[in-house]
Order: C-alpha cells, then sequence, then structure tokens
C-alpha cells in the first residue's frame, strides 16, 4: 500500500505518518510558547502523530502571516485532547489541530480552548461545528470509517463481495474480516459507533454473532490493514478490513461499503491561555483556506470540509464521499464510551 493511503487510514488510530518539512521534536520547542523572544513571530501547533502537509504549504503560512509555525506531534486523536484537557490555561502551544468529534466533548468541559468564530467557517466548515459549543473547535476535514473489501480478491474466486456490514453476521464473511480493538483504535471506536447508531438495543448481538463467526480483532489498523488486509503491504488472508472511504482512492481493486461509515471530523482550535493568541487565529484562518484545503486529501487522505474545493482526480470514482453516515452527538459518545467498551468486550469474550 503506498505511503498516502497508509496516512488516510491513520488518520485516528495507530498514526504513522512523517511530516514533509521542517519538524520541531523535543523539550526545547515544547515550551517554545513559554519564551517572550519568540511568542510575536511564531506559533506552535499541537498536534497528531500523522500530521502531514508538504512544505510549500507551510511555507506559504509565512508568506502570508510573517509567522513561523513550528509543530508539536502527540500521539493520537485521544492522547491529544488528554494533553490539552489535563492543562487548561496553561498550555504547551498555542493553537491544537487533530481532537475528532469521538473526544471533542473532553476539552471543551475542561476549558481548554478559547471561542473563536473564524469567518471563513460559513463556506462549509461551520455544517460541521460541535453541537451546543461556543466555537472553540473549527472543523478542518473529515474521514469516514467504513469497512473495506478486496473485489480483486472475490473476483479471482468467482465469489460473492460482501455489500453490507450486516452481512458479517454470517459466518463465511465474519470469518474473512480483520476489525479492530474500540479499546486501542480510534477507527475501531468509529466502528463500535456504527453499530450502536445501526443496530440499537442489539448492537451487542451483532458483534457476538462476528465474534463467534471468526473475524480477527486486532489491536490497531496497522495490524489489520498492512498484515491481515488481502490487498495491504502483507498481501494477507483476510479479504475485508476496516479502514476508510477514502482508503480506495490509493488501493485500486478495493471499494468502501458505504452503508457501514462513521463519519469521524478534525478540528482545529485556540487554546486558552496560548502565548500567541493572534498567531493561533492566523492558523485557524490558514488551515480552512485553499492553500491547505486542496492538499489535505493528497497529503493525509481526508475530505475537505470547505465547499467548492476541488478533489485529486479520481477520488470522485474511487473514494465517494458517503452519502449516510452515523454520526453521534460527542456529549453522547462521551458519557456512553466506557459502558458501551466493557458491554462491547463481554460481547466478544474478551
Amino acid at each position: 500500500m503506498v505511503r498516502p493511503a497508509r496516512a488516510a487510514a491513520a488518520r485516528f488510530g495507530i498514526r504513522v505518518g512523517v511530516l514533509a518539512g521542517a519538524l520541531a521534536i523535543g523539550a526545547g520547542l515544547l515550551t517554545a510558547c513559554g519564551d517572550d523572544t519568540s511568542s510575536t513571530t511564531e506559533v506552535t501547533m499541537l498536534t497528531h502523530d500523522s500530521f502531514e502537509l508538504p512544505q510549500d504549504v507551510l511555507d506559504a503560512f509565512t508568506k502570508e502571516t510573517g509567522l513561523t509555525l513550528k509543530i508539536v506531534k502527540s500521539g493520537d486523536a485521544g492522547q491529544l485532547a488528554s494533553t490539552i484537557s489535563l492543562t487548561p490555561g496553561s498550555p504547551k502551544a498555542d493553537v491544537v489541530f487533530g481532537i475528532d468529534n469521538t473526544f471533542a466533548s473532553r476539552p471543551i468541559e475542561a476549558g481548554a480552548l478559547e471561542p473563536y468564530e473564524a469567518p471563513a467557517a460559513a463556506d462549509g466548515a461551520a455544517e460541521y461545528a460541535i453541537p451546543d459549543s461556543n466555537h472553540e473547535l473549527t472543523a478542518v476535514d473529515r474521514g469516514d470509517v467504513c469497512l473495506n473489501v478486496d473485489d480483486n480478491w472475490y473476483s479471482s474466486r468467482n465469489l460473492k463481495a460482501p455489500t453490507s456490514l450486516r452481512d458479517l453476521r454470517d459466518p463465511t464473511y465474519a470469518e474473512q474480516a480483520a476489525l479492530m480493538d474500540p479499546g486501542t483504535s480510534s477507527p475501531g471506536m468509529a466502528f463500535l459507533l456504527t453499530t450502536v447508531g445501526v443496530f440499537g438495543d442489539d448492537w451487542e448481538n451483532y458483534w457476538r454473532q462476528v465474534s463467534a463467526g471468526g473475524a480477527a480483532i486486532v489491536a490497531g489498523w496497522e495490524i489489520a490493514y498492512n498484515q491481515l488486509f488481502s490487498a495491504g503491504e502483507g498481501k494477507g488472508p483476510k479479504p475485508i478490513v476496516l479502514s476508510y472511504a477514502s482508503s480506495p482512492a490509493a488501493t485500486p481493486g478495493t471499494s468502501a461499503l458505504l452503508d457501514s461509515c462513521f463519519r469521524q471530523v478534525e478540528y482545529v482550535g485556540i487554546l486558552r491561555g496560548a502565548r500567541n493568541e493572534d498567531g493561533a487565529r492566523k492558523v485557524v484562518d490558514f488551515m480552512l483556506g485553499q492553500t491547505v484545503q486542496r492538499a489535505l486529501p493528497s497529503s493525509m487522505y481526508v475530505y475537505p470540509v470547505q465547499k467548492k474545493t476541488p478533489l485529486p482526480d479520481g477520488w470522485a470514482q474511487r473514494a465517494p464521499v458517503p452519502q449516510w453516515t452515523v454520526s453521534l452527538p460527542p456529549a453522547y459518545i462521551a458519557q456512553n464510551r466506557e459502558a458501551w467498551l466493557r458491554q462491547w468486550r463481554d460481547a466478544v469474550g474478551r
């Protein structure tokens, strides 16, 4: 599998990206915001491990604003949310990018974010606003977690491929699937939320059937896609895998089951107590601009949120945006996450 596809599917789980361009890491950068001599000439952004934009995009920010954008990486979306939620008012950066809608309520409730209504949000980002929030987070991109199928595997064997997540109730398809533990993988959590949304009170029975049917449930995307999936790097034995609606754009001969998708949205927000709050606002505005929005699909294999942003050639055919997705309120997810995880473990015998 090519590097962009790995970036796509690592968005919210096992993050494997390498920043294309200058990346400052270490204790010195972590305290950069506390340096008064640099607080007006640079702005520090805390983000997840798979953040990646081309160097010319980062250079464009400097040309537009006169500021240097420094990057600090801090694990996956869950770790990122925890990090900033523990330091409200005393942040280690000015702005944060990469908190998704499954964790958004945590830093908002902690008072770790400063409200800011970006003017450009009216062009699309506002449609993904956190319900009942006060503009603490601004949407930048979306990536829909869906089951992916290796169509070539089925056609070469003259077998019928699954067409719905419901097909995994059949042991034949269950045994062919590589899924992820929602306790260790954010895509895994997203698919758990999909089953809650689709099956309602029967979601536990779905998992009992899928688990009993022989589905592989692994720690994260890297193992599932690159080791077990038949179309992945390892050419494994499983022709069904949990990934993203955008993954087929980079893996020819595969497709996504578009009735199995959970919408994940990534946000940017200003950290309360930021040394360079004005610079942080400029970062939010920049992330909504066409320079970044156009670069997102090729750099991180996600869909831009701003309307009329062109997609790379072939995306409309290979990676169509799902017309229907499960979407649960962040506060509702936060209230029930731990209980759902306990129920899931009971259902699959873990």
